[in-house]
């Protein structure tokens, strides 16, 4: 897909100002404990992410999350973002990765 179809594909309203969604795809895995969704949230809506959709699960003490988030008003750049979620995830023991959507697709895509 071209860039031209993936702005248009990605484009939404805000209030009569047109904006581009920036997806980004978040899972969290490691042994369950207590906080790890409240943690990744507030550090998602300190920084203006807003999730459009969250999976969570817990298997025999392990706990799993996926989450789709746009960061189209995100105060810090991507690199950034994905750093913290990472130090968050070792605070909690539990590895928190980041992906642009994009790149989940293209990697899923084979």
């Amino acid at each position: 897909m071209g860039y031209k179809k993936y702005k248009d594909k990605h484009r939404k309203s805000r209030g009569g100002n047109e904006g581009i969604m920036r997806k980004i795809v978040i899972t969290v895995v490691g042994k369950d404990s207590v906080g790890i969704i409240a943690k990744v949230c507030t550090y998602l809506a300190d920084n203006e992410a807003n999730i459009l959709d969250i999976s969570q699960t817990i298997v025999d003490g392990f706990f799993n999350m996926m989450m789709i988030v746009d960061t189209a008003k995100c105060t810090i750049d991507f690199d950034s973002f994905a750093a913290d979620l990472e130090k968050i995830g070792t605070g909690l023991g539990c590895i928190i990765h980041a992906q642009r959507e994009e790149i989940f697709d293209q990697m899923h895509r084979i």
